[in-house]
């Protein structure tokens, strides 16, 4: 499995730039005016994994392939979207489809580039969009709720609907209800306020590494939420060089790690997502699971057969595997496992499913 990430901000606050940087690619346009990005540009980025490198090096394997995850630069939204302004249905439509919402909000003042308001304030943008995406979760709900449709669903969902809806008409969050209810019925519901979100500062190259004003703004009203500060410009200009390059670069301007790992890394944990690998002569792989999976469940994100006719995982984690280079060493030395299906994969393992005919 990958994770789909949607940049949703107000217009004008960078999104496609960011968007560039993060898949190294010129794709999106990055124009000074509002509405430059009308439909969603999609870009698939390789997930850097070091681990995964010295594995696959052991193994000599002829491919090595890493985990991948889905970045979509969506439309800027204006207040009003839950009823139609600027691009709002289109705009809404698009965030629907993701698993996680970046949340890019302008942290910098430039006479240069326009804004559709005033001044600069990322939290009124930041709550402008919270609201228009909580009107569009309203309407959702009392449609649903609807007599009609009310009879179509089962009680658990039945339930839940409503008590969201009492939620917002009491003016609170719907966080809460992540306490209360199933994971799995939260994800179904499809509600944008319940999607797992993250708020990225974009700041000028002055304010590197740190922040200013703005973002530190930001974190003091958001200070539950998580919060990345990144200059858009200059993660565009980073990725753009060659290795060798891009590490010097990063030094000079105090930057520890580029926005992408950031990104992945809050992503991973926001997601409650882990890695294993897979390795042999043909290919080393990365794989993608939600944290606490059993063995079985992963053997099937390889294939279903793979979880239908699973026997064992002979299992190792990624530091003894590099340590004693491989499968066979680890087994001297007694560091291999043996796991059933039932057995609950860590971050970085390294398996082999053995399956039946």
């Amino acid at each position: 499995m990958s994770f789909k990430c949607g940049i949703v901000g107000m217009p004008n606050v960078g999104k496609s730039t960011l968007f560039n940087a993060l898949t190294t690619s010129k794709k999106a346009q990055a124009e000074n005016f509002p509405f430059c990005t009308i439909d969603p540009n999609i870009g698939i980025v390789s997930v850097p994994d070091e681990r995964l490198s010295k594995i696959s090096a052991i193994s000599k394997s002829i491919k090595t392939i890493n985990a991948a995850i889905t970045f979509v630069d969506i439309a800027g939204l204006v207040k009003g979207a839950s009823k139609g302004e600027g691009l709002g249905n289109k705009f809404l439509s698009h965030v629907r489809e993701v698993d996680t919402i970046i949340h890019l909000t302008r942290c910098f003042d430039s006479e240069k580039i326009q804004n559709v308001n005033k001044n600069v304030d990322p939290i009124r943008d930041i709550e402008i969009i919270e609201t228009e995406i909580l009107l569009s979760d309203l309407e959702s709900l009392q449609k649903r709720l609807a007599k009609s449709n009310k009879k179509k669903l089962e009680k658990k969902e039945l339930n839940f609907l409503e008590e969201c809806l009492k939620l917002i008409n009491h003016g609170k969050k719907l966080d809460e209800l992540k306490k209360k209810f199933s994971k799995n019925l939260i994800k179904n519901s499809n509600l944008l306020s319940l999607k797992p979100k993250i708020i990225v500062c974009n700041i000028d190259e002055k304010s590197l590494p740190d922040g200013n004003k703005y973002s530190d703004a930001c974190k003091k009203k958001f200070s539950d939420e998580n919060i990345i500060i990144v200059c858009a410009d200059i993660e565009d200009q980073i990725m753009n060089l060659q290795t060798k390059d891009r590490e010097n670069f990063m030094f000079e301007s105090g930057i520890k790690n580029t926005g992408l790992n950031n990104l992945i890394k809050t992503g991973y944990n926001t997601l409650g997502l882990s890695t294993f690998f897979t390795s042999g002569p043909e290919e080393s792989r990365a794989w993608t699971i939600e944290n606490n999976s059993k063995a079985g469940d992963a053997a099937g994100v390889i294939h279903t057969d793979f979880k239908k006719k699973f026997i064992r995982a002979e299992t190792a984690s990624h530091e003894d595997f590099i340590k004693y280079k491989g499968f066979n060493e680890c087994k001297n030395v007694g560091k291999l496992r043996l796991e059933g299906k039932d057995y609950i994969v860590k971050d970085g393992d390294v398996m082999f499913f053995r399956t039946g005919a």
